[in-house]
């Protein structure tokens, strides 16, 4: 059994030295931890302390990719060195990883096949009480989307099989959190979640400028991937919404019609025949989403199978710990 723990980096040769100094050596189950930095075209000395401090993998990009593609790159590195688990934790040292071994557990045992610490979020001291409300807004979006059950579906603290990496895809450029559950969760995964204790705060967030950016583009790939995985519940309520709305007007002109005050009320006919207009688009943009959610499907399931004959077949194990292919 093989763990690799991949730290996305940018700029992070201050708190690198204490990421790495708490990776746990040794965890039951497992024979092999390695380290993978991913040098986020950092401009600082991110990749030589990495070196001096022997990480066993070094992936470096000649410029700022984001999150997303960091997390993508060291995915695929990991499936193509033979990892059977891939632990993704920060540079900047926010997260315990003292705690990997418990991390890991429950896809060494076969319970699940993605595990997402829970940083208990209302009790982080240094998060306002308007960012803990909206990291439980989001957590309560993405759990709707996706159809889990996770308090903390933001964290980037996260263990993730060989075999679930082979069936994710990654197509956001902002973050890979809040995507890679809403697949899961379509693609009925099992992710389980663990209590953990932040570290302290040791520098401002790179990936957003402030908490309305990161509102912004996180609702973004959440409606993205909501339309993706869930067009019925969208364009449908929409379009519902808009035909119920439609009638309004025109059920209110029948009455005035039925009282002999019909002349002069045109515009209700007009404004209730745009919003059925709206809820006809609503109902072709469903048709033509559904359709191409099917394409999606059998899209990834050819990936999945290029992923197979490219890094090999997946251990997995069964709850009772047996292994299987």
């Amino acid at each position: 059994m093989k763990v690799i723990v991949q730290i996305p980096c940018l700029n992070e040769e201050t708190t690198l030295p204490l990421v790495l100094a708490t990776i746990p050596t040794s965890i039951p189950g497992v024979d092999v931890i390695e380290t993978l930095v991913i040098d986020d075209g950092s401009s600082d000395r991110t990749a030589q302390v990495a070196r001096e401090l022997g990480v066993t993998h070094i992936l470096s990009h000649s410029s700022p990719l984001g999150l997303a593609r960091s997390f993508r790159d060291g995915a695929d590195f990991a499936l193509a060195h033979g990892a059977d688990i891939l632990v993704n934790t920060d540079g900047d040292n926010q997260y315990p990883q003292e705690r990997i071994g418990d991390l890991v557990q429950p896809i060494i045992t076969g319970e699940a096949d993605i595990v997402v610490a829970d940083r208990q979020t209302q009790t982080i001291a240094h998060f306002s009480p308007f960012k803990r409300r909206m990291q439980a807004v989001g957590s309560a979006v993405v759990n709707a989307a996706a159809s889990t059950d996770l308090p903390d579906a933001a964290s980037g603290f996260r263990a993730y099989s060989a075999a679930s990496l082979m069936r994710l895809n990654i197509v956001t450029e902002f973050s890979y959190c809040m995507e890679t559950i809403i697949q899961a969760g379509h693609k009925r995964m099992s992710i389980v979640s663990i209590p953990v204790v932040t570290n302290e705060k040791t520098r401002e967030s790179r990936l957003f400028k402030n908490i309305w950016q990161h509102m912004g583009k996180s609702a973004s790939a959440i409606m993205r991937s909501f339309i993706m995985f869930k067009p019925h519940a969208f364009f449908g309520l929409l379009g519902t919404l808009l035909l119920l709305l439609g009638l309004i007007p025109f059920v209110r002109f029948l009455v005035l019609v039925a009282m002999g005050d019909g002349g002069g009320h045109v515009q209700s006919l007009i404004f209730g025949t745009a919003l059925l207009v709206g809820a006809l688009f609503s109902y072709a943009l469903l048709i033509i989403a559904d359709l191409q959610r099917t394409n999606r499907v059998l899209l990834e399931e050819t990936l999945e199978q290029l992923r197979i004959l490219r890094f090999g077949p997946v251990t997995t194990r069964d709850p009772d710990g047996r292994v299987e292919r």
